[in-house]
């Protein structure tokens, strides 16, 4: 803009000397486009400093989070599988699943666990849940998948599955560092999966907050293990909680208000939520997780 009032002042100066006009006239001109052009430019350098109060400065970030908030001793996969069965099937899909699934799980031959395997009996109806641990990371997958694509037995129960579904879906996970890592356990019980669907760029955050708030939620063995998404939906968490019954939890979820922390918690992290579900969950026959 500086530049076009330049202009203009200077053809006003070349018409003033062309017609006879004084040069004083002239000389004026110029001093005040000079003027003009100064103030514009330290208008644009403090419009800059002003802008760049506001411009959130961003520190160079050393490691992707998933290598921050990961366990470093083991290098574990997790995938979770959300199957929408039709409601006339869940039963006969339940029982498939009981034959199939343990005999993956007990075959040395496939670097892969069932965690557990669960029916939802709160929140989304006629779901099964699937929970599965790969030791040795992406390769494990890759293999397991490789050598399912030969096992007669396993052929022939995705084909019988895919008659009893609505639709299906699944995540690939890494667990938190903080965490227990989910093992056997007995039952009776009844599982809690609360999935987070945090803000972008939150992660870190979230994880630096639950490291602290994990102690506050141990005191009666309910803290089952806690992932995040890596393929999927990204920026997805979950919390899996065990209880005896409905009244456990509720009880369990009250004490940890008597905490001191546990209301700067839940406090600052509700802000990094865009999005969250809870599921009740049944273990079927076929779960180590009881």
């Amino acid at each position: 803009m500086a530049t076009r009032v330049l202009q203009s002042s200077l053809s006003g100066l070349y018409r003033a000397a062309h017609t006879g006009r004084a040069k004083g006239r002239a000389s004026a001109l110029i001093r005040f486009d000079l003027r003009g052009l100064s103030a514009s430019n330290n208008r644009s350098r403090e419009d800059s400093w002003f802008k760049s109060l506001f411009v959130r400065k961003v520190d160079p970030r050393k490691d992707a989070h998933s290598h921050l908030l990961a366990k470093k001793e083991d290098n574990n996969l997790y995938k979770i599988q959300f199957h929408n069965v039709k409601p006339d099937c869940l039963e006969a899909y339940n029982k498939l699943c009981d034959e199939v699934l343990p005999s993956i799980h007990a075959d040395s031959c496939y670097p892969c666990e069932l965690v557990g395997t669960w029916n939802t009996w709160y929140g989304e109806q006629d779901q099964a849940v699937h929970l599965w641990r790969y030791r040795g990371g992406y390769p494990a997958l890759t293999e397991v998948m490789n050598k399912l694509k030969n096992n007669q037995d396993f052929l022939e129960y995705r084909k019988e599955r895919g008659k009893m579904l609505l639709s299906r879906r699944n995540q690939l996970l890494l667990e938190f560092s903080f965490w227990n890592e989910p093992v056997p356990r007995d039952g009776p019980n009844i599982y809690e999966l609360r999935s987070y669907q945090l803000r972008p760029g939150t992660m870190i955050e979230w994880g630096n907050y639950w490291a602290r708030a994990i102690s506050y939620r141990q005191h009666n063995r309910e803290a089952v293990g806690g992932f995040f998404s890596q393929i999927g939906n990204l920026y997805m968490v979950h919390h899996l909680w065990a209880y005896k019954d409905l009244q456990s939890r509720e009880d369990t979820r009250n004490a940890a208000w008597q905490h001191d922390g546990w209301d700067e918690v839940v406090y600052y992290t509700v802000p990094l939520i865009q999005q969250m579900e809870s599921r009740i969950m049944i273990p079927l026959k076929a779960s180590p997780l009881q």
